[in-house]
């Protein structure tokens, strides 16, 4: 009602005014009309659909000192001002149809085609019933993947009929057993649903690496809790790690056991990379048991939760460097055509897109910028409950706010329109296909007047040459990886 109080009053004044000039001097017109203008313009916003903050505070949503909309327009995109993109003196026509990108290794039977672009890894816990319903819709209607996050496999996700990854992570929502651990029989059932296409393992996640997550529990409702499995009311923390492995071998050997619960779909894992020297171990590990992940999607420290406070360290390398230390090693150990690599953090424009393509990516996904779309105005406060715009709270009094219809259609423009970007901006470079974009690509400006790719600036590894000899810079962390032991 207080989201409503300055409309209310302007209905109340205008009413009583106009009273007062039919019943007497007619100057209370002068105060009528003004407050019948705004009583209008409040019954416009409250009706209206495109704008969540003004369905949610008509009027005062409209003032630009509003203390919940600080961030509107800023720019978030890391390295925007220093790092440029090679155009072509030869540039191609942009490809007619969006590239989509094969995912599947050849221990996987049912591959997926992966779009360029798509929706990173939202819970519905974190974000509202409507938010998640409209991403997924959105996902459906632009022919892209939506992560279910970590909260598990939701009613919300379900709806809409979008393609999905199946986020598992350290709590194992949605098939877990009483005591905590992967339920089988739970995942192989859930993971044999058509709109389930790819199982991915949350091994860490950039707004938390090494942290686990936290859903604060103002934020489980009773539907929160039956997805999860959960108490509600009480606050859901997930183990900083997991319980079904305690090695690299056995991890890969998780993953592989995974995929064949999946029916053989295409099984991965995220990270926010820390230790170099730990994924060369998981790398020494696949190369043992000859066991690869499909893909490996790589969180930057960048990353944000929808869920809880900031994380108050920095923890976990950038996107830049995790990405460029994943797709090193992998191609290090011979196994880089066989994985695909996605790349999320900060991820929001089609040049970001075509960025992380030249450093090692496959494929992206954004979280903040889809948030964007389906109505986020940036007010940092997720883990209160009190999201302003009905996206990251289980308010229902608030989350009315948001209108999946007029939300489903942004998530798919949005999506759209940057793949869009993405694809003439390669065109440009002389580049149709993704994978002929290289480091030289990108270069970064390194002082006045100098600027250096980044096939210059940093080191690439040959196919193989970690298996028949590292070079000096990565030998030690090579020797020192145990497939045995993540320390």
């Amino acid at each position: 009602m207080r989201r409503r109080l300055p409309l209310l009053l302007a209905a109340v004044g205008a009413a009583c005014a106009a009273l007062a000039a039919s019943a007497g001097p007619a100057r209370w017109w002068f105060a009528a009309g003004p407050l019948l203008a705004l009583t209008a313009l409040g019954v416009r916003d409250l009706v209206q659909r495109r704008d969540s903050l003004l369905r949610a505070y008509p009027l005062t949503g409209r003032l630009p000192f509003v203390p919940f909309v600080p961030r509107r327009g800023r720019d978030e995109r890391p390295g925007a001002v220093r790092e440029f993109l090679v155009s072509s003196l030869a540039p191609v026509e942009p490809a007619e149809e969006p590239p989509v990108v094969r995912v599947g290794g050849p221990d996987c039977r049912l591959p997926y085609d992966m779009a360029l672009l798509n929706v990173s890894a939202l819970s519905f816990g974190a974000l509202s019933a409507r938010a998640v319903l409209a991403l997924n819709r959105g996902a459906a209607l632009g022919r892209f993947a939506q992560d279910t996050g970590e909260g598990g496999l939701s009613e919300h996700h379900l709806r809409g009929g979008g393609d999905l990854v199946w986020e598992i992570g350290t709590g194992y929502f949605g098939c877990r057993t009483g005591d905590g651990r992967l339920d089988a029989r739970e995942f192989a059932d859930k993971a044999a649903l058509p709109e389930v296409r790819c199982v991915s393992l949350k091994l860490s996640q950039g707004a938390a690496p090494g942290g686990g997550a936290l859903l604060p529990g103002v934020k489980v409702s009773a539907s929160v809790a039956r997805e999860r499995n959960v108490p509600a009311g009480e606050p859901v923390v997930s183990p900083p790690g997991h319980r079904e492995y305690s090695t690299p071998r056995e991890l890969v050997l998780f993953l592989a056991r995974l995929r064949e619960l999946a029916g053989g779909k295409p099984t991965g894992l995220k990270l926010c990379v820390g230790s170099r020297r730990e994924f060369l171990a998981v790398c020494r590990a696949m190369v043992a048991e000859g066991v690869a992940p499909d893909f490996v999607v790589v969180d930057g420290s960048e990353g944000g939760s929808g869920a809880a406070p900031p994380y108050a360290g920095e923890v976990g390398l950038p996107l830049t460097e995790g990405l460029m230390t994943v797709h090193n090693a992998l191609v290090g150990v011979g196994l880089r055509d066989r994985v695909r690599i996605g790349a999320s953090g900060g991820v929001a424009t089609g040049a970001d897109v075509v960025r992380r393509l030249a450093q090692g990516a496959d494929y992206t996904n954004a979280a903040r910028a889809m948030m964007r779309a389906v109505g986020c105005v940036g007010t940092g406060r997720c883990h209160t409950n009190t999201c302003p715009v009905g996206v990251a709270t289980q308010d229902p009094r608030r989350t009315r706010a948001l209108d999946v219809g007029d939300k489903t259609r942004r998530v798919r423009d949005y999506q759209r329109g940057t793949v869009r970007d993405a694809v003439r901006i390669m065109a440009s470079m002389g580049v149709r296909e993704p994978a002929a974009l290289t480091p030289a690509h990108l270069v970064r400006r390194t002082g006045p007047g100098t600027v250096r790719s980044y096939a210059e600036l940093y080191e690439w590894l040959e196919p193989g040459v970690l298996l028949s000899g590292p070079p000096e810079s990565w030998a030690a962390d090579w020797k020192a990886a145990d497939p045995d032991g993540f320390s």
